[in-house]
């Protein structure tokens, strides 16, 4: 803890926020832009604000505090939470929650949260925007499946259903072009050797870019793979618990899904993925253990490839992973 800085827990929800300072004092505010103009005159450029990731509520603040010059980190609500855990709090206020946030704050190393460019806020947002269709798509389709198997289907509602699927389709595909366009402004070059990855196909490319900004913010694989949850998770204790490795899901859960729905064809047509998926089954190792492997190395690969300005090349593969 620096002595010198001043840390403001802050406690977010739709309509206001709570803030507890270093030397306990309480506040609330509104959460608009007359509230963050009120708070803001409580910070100097020794004070450091600590929030949780809550949905979409901190946006708005954590950018204003941020434009403003302000030091902000955004943290994992999970870590905070394990730190109120072991504080053993048995008070759930969201002025208790402030508190232990700005303790938490005090006693833990911070990154500083720098936000996304005005791109990267827009892809995501137009990513968050398919998965809804897509899932609309999905579950339009099975509605057409499920009425067409009925002896005497209206044509009204099966006509009503096309129809609704048709715009839903339309809207995926200008969001894709629209997010391709994006994509291609900033990154392009990555984009395009990622592609040369086998098991890698070019909406898979987009995603990854996408969801890792084009890889800036990593310095190494392992980190990103921490970032994605595919990290093991070791459970032994003495000589009674000795548990099976588990990788820990503490990550981004779209990365690490998009990675297990790759892995199959990885393990197809990417010869260093095949190998570690064959060498850990023939040890007995349950598949599914196996694929999160491939999905280890896969992403260790694109990794490689963004950082490097090379082309996959499968004869050279070990040096494309190394990290």
């Amino acid at each position: 803890m620096n002595k010198d800085i001043k840390y403001f827990g802050i406690d977010i929800s739709h309509l206001v926020f709570d803030v507890t300072d270093s030397d306990g004092n309480y506040y609330q505010f509104k959460n608009t832009i007359s509230g963050f103009k009120k708070f803001v005159k409580l910070l100097t450029k020794h004070s450091h604000c600590v929030m949780e990731a809550t949905g979409y509520y901190h946006y708005q603040l954590a950018y204003y505090l941020l434009e403003s010059c302000f030091k902000v980190s955004v943290e994992n609500p999970l870590s905070v939470k394990r730190f109120i855990q072991m504080r053993l709090s048995k008070v759930k206020t969201d002025k208790s929650d402030s508190k232990l946030i700005c303790e938490y704050a005090k006693q833990v190393e911070l990154k500083l949260w720098k936000g996304n460019s005005k791109h990267q806020t827009e892809s995501l947002q137009i990513t968050r925007l398919l998965a809804v269709y897509t899932k609309q798509s999905t579950m339009l389709k099975n509605k057409i499946h499920s009425e067409s198997v009925l002896g005497n289907p209206s044509k009204a509602v099966v006509s009503s259903l096309k129809r609704s699927l048709k715009q839903v389709q339309k809207e995926i595909n200008l969001l894709e072009c629209k997010l391709l366009i994006l994509v291609k402004e900033e990154h392009q070059d990555v984009l395009t050797r990622l592609k040369s990855i086998p098991g890698i196909g070019n909406k898979t490319a987009i995603m990854l870019v996408v969801l890792t900004d084009g890889f800036e913010r990593f310095t190494s694989g392992s980190e990103l793979c921490s970032y994605a949850g595919l990290t093991p998770v070791i459970r032994k204790s003495g000589s009674s618990v000795n548990g099976r490795s588990r990788i820990s899901k503490i990550g981004n859960q779209k990365l690490r899904n998009l990675l297990f729905m790759c892995s199959f064809n990885a393990c197809k047509y990417n010869k260093a993925c095949r190998e570690i998926y064959e060498r850990i089954v023939a040890k007995g190792k349950s598949k599914k253990l196996a694929l999160i492997a491939v999905c280890n190395k896969l992403l260790k690969q694109a990794f490689a490839i963004a950082k490097s300005g090379l082309i996959y090349d499968d004869s050279h593969r070990s040096t494309l992973v190394k990290n």
